[in-house]
């Protein structure tokens, strides 16, 4: 059983535990800036900014963190958006520390978790996400196609995760517009950065889509590789979570794009 297997059959359990809560959904998605927009219109490469606490690779990352206060240091940084992983068992996050940051900041908010279910969106809707992930590699096509259809409908922007070019091509099939790349095989939980580049080789960017580089960026010169791939955004935790200084850090990632790029 791989580490994702172990993550997934801990979320079917948590799904359950979701369908007998009762709990007074918000109808109507708060309104925030399309992060769509913000990174297809951006004249550098830009930083999701990611809490998290702890991953089943790493282990504690920066355990007891306070979501509202790093929120805030991101904000001030110049984050394009905010990335709080809401998942318990293997990182140590809460639908908790999401509403909490919900309540701070004004930017683009991705619930970031392992997706299998619509209760989980309905959840991260009400704890003010205005964007989800969707992770292919955890998903059936079927699957992949209706969860989308429905945070779409719920007012939400959907950021389609991949890891190679089979997912790729899952992915454009629901024409998503926000594809991530996660450098990180959640099989095995190796990172490479050449997956960006490997899937930047066959994207179609003629399309209006945007491609976001996950995972393994640590400095400048990863940042400017995934960049001049043609990522228009990095989606960065660990690094900013451990940084002594995460202005100086988030800011050193902000790096010009190719001429390529542009």
């Amino acid at each position: 059983m791989t580490i994702l297997d172990k993550i997934i059959e801990e979320k079917r359990v948590e799904v359950e535990r979701l369908l007998t809560q009762n709990v007074e959904l918000r109808s109507e998605a708060l309104s925030r800036p399309s992060l769509f927009k913000t990174l297809y219109e951006a004249e550098h490469l830009q930083v999701i900014s990611e809490i998290k606490r702890a991953s089943p690779s790493k282990g504690l990352i920066a355990e007891g963190a306070d979501p509202v206060a790093q929120a805030e240091i991101y904000v001030n940084a110049g984050a394009a958006a905010i990335s709080v992983l809401t998942d318990t068992p293997f990182f140590k996050g809460s639908f908790d520390d999401l509403a909490a940051v919900a309540n701070h900041v004004d930017i683009p908010l991705l619930c970031k978790d392992f997706i299998i279910h619509q209760v989980q969106i309905d959840r991260a809707k009400h704890a003010g996400a205005s964007i989800i992930l969707l992770i292919v590699a955890a998903l059936s096509d079927r699957e992949l196609t209706e969860l989308h259809a429905y945070a779409t409908a719920s007012g939400l922007e959907v950021l389609v995760e991949v890891h190679d070019a089979e997912e790729l091509q899952r992915a454009l099939a629901i024409d998503a517009k926000l594809i991530g790349v996660n450098n990180r095989d959640l099989r095995t939980f190796t990172v490479d950065l050449k997956r960006t580049e490997e899937i930047a080789a066959l994207f179609p960017f003629h399309e209006e889509r945007v491609l976001i580089s996950e995972s393994g960026i640590w400095e400048a010169e990863d940042a400017q590789f995934v960049s001049n791939a043609g990522a228009r955004a990095v989606l960065v935790g660990e690094s900013l979570m451990r940084s002594g200084n995460v202005d100086e850090t988030l800011r050193s990632l902000q790096v010009t794009f190719s001429e390529v790029v542009r």
